[in-house]
């Protein structure tokens, strides 16, 4: 590339990288909208939102609609039987976290997934009636319309009503994960409606869900139904029926929990992320608080030297997750000591700039004995478009407004049971407390004390709905999904736009990385990075695994023009953008 400046030709890299994942739609360059913007994993999610918006709606409205429309388009992960977090900044500047994270039954134990010898059973947590907590996603999607939105419940659930009862096409992608998810054919509902009751889908099939659309219509008409009226006894019997743990009393008893987001800075930019429960905030804002010391863009885009410094720092911040993170109703969070500016230049000291140090020697005393052994036996769980286990979207209306919305099944398709008469997913979301202390997840991710199962306690999150200010103005809405790599997605695109220069789409569709404490070894993007760079990442003492990335779905703000850039992940086949 003769006579081109350095930086361009990383960024003409990086879009030669990227051009392979747009072959089924995928975006090259942002959307503009001069009014509104909706990015989401669909563009049917993505255009409910906008409709709302051109009906005189603001995000908020946009926002619930969308997360509706999902529960139908998206089952995999979008959800009514799920639950998650919703970030919102007003254009008054007032923010806001509602915690709509699912949470553990009454009846739940700290043991209720060990065998008689103590040892954890592997698939209790994830698969089947035993492995869902109480779902918040009705409760959490409703509070945020009755107190932020303007058009009500009724006329926001509209969108997904019509979808769930006369259909959408189903794309390739979609009919294959219905139909090869071999825990869906264990569970009679689950088969008859996701995998055509054992016929299978293909591309351009129209799937309808009557049943669902029924209860949404229910849902609409009466949003309490879900949690204290005969919807709730439906639910409860049939989960109850299964060997489920959710009563009518664990619904009725459901709250949703309204928290300051966490704040910090990154070169003079302000973040604000997700508190606890969520572990995506603090372990955000304490990775960028290592990192701003260091001199990223001289070390260069996508350098061995940029991605050791980096993984260093998410190797520090997916420490102190383990260690200190759960939920706040339960644990003594030291929020504040986390994000401490000089507690993070004490582990950024502990960095050799040219060698990778080691996990277990950054290790407090935690309740594993032999973590060596555990990382051994419980290798990384690459997190990509076979396991969608959660789902994020992001919405800015013309006032200003902005809505940061991550929600999650868990696993992919959740525990695999759908509530039949229903016609909605259970969550498998009790494999992200502590099995057992010390033991990791289905995600590799050890667990400590502060996670560990309590009846009534929401387990820690990594999901990460994010927004960045710039001299004070919103300029980036941000998510992910894929598990604790939600994290390190939303890091490494404020990284590319902040320390790289890139434009919103560029940060979404660049090579990505992932290092989590334990297992001790960095994740690439399979065939996204040189052989070299990955061979002096090796020489450094790194252990390199190849992966999948998940999808990530963006708003930047053009600060000179008002205009939403929207950024739908190249990665994915039917994310959207839609403005205007």
């Amino acid at each position: 590339m003769p006579g081109m400046k350095p930086r361009d030709i990383l960024l003409a890299l990086i879009a030669i990288g990227a051009a392979r994942f747009c072959a089924a739609g995928g975006a090259m360059h942002p959307q503009h909208g001069a009014h509104g913007m909706v990015v989401s994993i669909d563009a049917l999610a993505s255009q409910a939102g906008v409709e709302m918006m051109k009906a005189g709606g603001n995000a908020v409205d946009a926002a619930v609609a969308t997360g509706f429309a999902l529960a139908v388009v998206q089952p995999a992960a979008g959800n009514i039987g799920g639950g998650g977090f919703m970030l919102l900044r007003m254009h008054d500047g007032a923010t806001h976290f509602v915690d709509f994270r699912e949470k553990a039954p009454a009846s739940a134990t700290p043991g209720m997934y060990e065998d008689q010898q103590g040892k954890v059973i592997p698939s209790l947590s994830v698969l089947g009636y035993k492995a869902a907590g109480v779902p918040g996603s009705v409760k959490g999607l409703v509070y945020a319309e009755q107190h932020f939105g303007t058009l009500g419940v009724a006329r926001v659930m509209q969108p997904a009503i019509r979808l769930a009862r006369a259909g959408y096409a189903l794309s390739w992608s979609d009919a294959r994960e219905m139909t090869d998810d071999a825990g869906l054919a264990q569970y009679p509902d689950s088969r008859r409606i996701f995998q055509n009751d054992g016929k299978g889908w293909r591309q351009g099939d129209i799937f309808k869900q009557p049943e669902l659309a029924r209860t949404l219509e229910r849902i609409a008409a009466d949003p309490e139904d879900f949690y204290h009226g005969e919807l709730a006894r439906q639910f409860a019997q049939f989960v109850q029926r299964g060997g489920g743990l959710v009563s009518l009393q664990d619904l009725a008893s459901y709250e949703v929990k309204d928290r300051v987001p966490i704040r910090g800075t990154y070169r003079g930019l302000e973040i604000i992320s997700a508190p606890p429960p969520s572990s995506g905030g603090i372990a955000l804002v304490e990775a960028l608080n290592i990192l701003e010391g260091v001199d990223l863009a001289r070390a260069g885009l996508d350098s061995a030297q940029s991605i050791h410094l980096v993984t260093e720092a998410y190797r520090r911040a997916f420490y102190d997750r383990a260690e200190f993170l759960g939920d706040p109703d339960f644990s003594n969070v030291p929020v504040m000591q986390l994000l401490d500016k000089p507690y993070a230049l004490a582990w950024r000291t502990s960095v050799d700039p040219q060698h990778a140090s080691r996990s277990l020697s950054l290790v407090r005393p935690l309740a594993s004995p032999d973590l060596d052994r555990y990382a051994a036996e419980h290798p990384i769980r690459p997190a990509g478009r076979e396991t969608m286990q959660t789902t994020h979207y992001s919405v800015v209306d013309a006032e200003g407004n902005a809505v940061a919305v991550t929600t999650t099944l868990n696993d992919g398709f959740g525990s695999k049971v759908t509530v039949g008469p229903l016609g909605f997913l259970l969550n498998d979301e009790m494999d992200d407390f502590a099995a057992k202390v010390g033991v990791p997840n289905m995600f590799g991710l050890i667990q400590g004390t502060a996670n560990a199962i309590a009846p009534g306690k929401r387990p820690l999150s990594s999901m990460t709905p994010t927004m960045v200010l710039k001299d004070g103005k919103l300029w980036l809405v941000l998510g992910a999904e894929g598990g604790p790599t939600i994290i390190t997605t939303v890091a490494n695109i404020i990284i590319g736009v902040a320390d790289f220069g890139l434009d919103i789409q560029q940060a979404v569709n660049a090579p990505r990385f992932h290092h989590q404490w334990i297992p001790d070894q960095i994740e690439m993007e399979r065939d996204r990075f040189s052989a070299d760079t990955i061979g002096l990442l090796q020489a450094q003492g790194n252990e390199v695994v190849l992966g999948d990335s998940g999808d990530a779905e963006c708003i930047e703000v053009n600060l000179a023009t008002g205009e939403r850039l929207g950024a739908s992940d190249s990665r994915n086949e039917a994310g959207r953008a839609v403005g205007y």
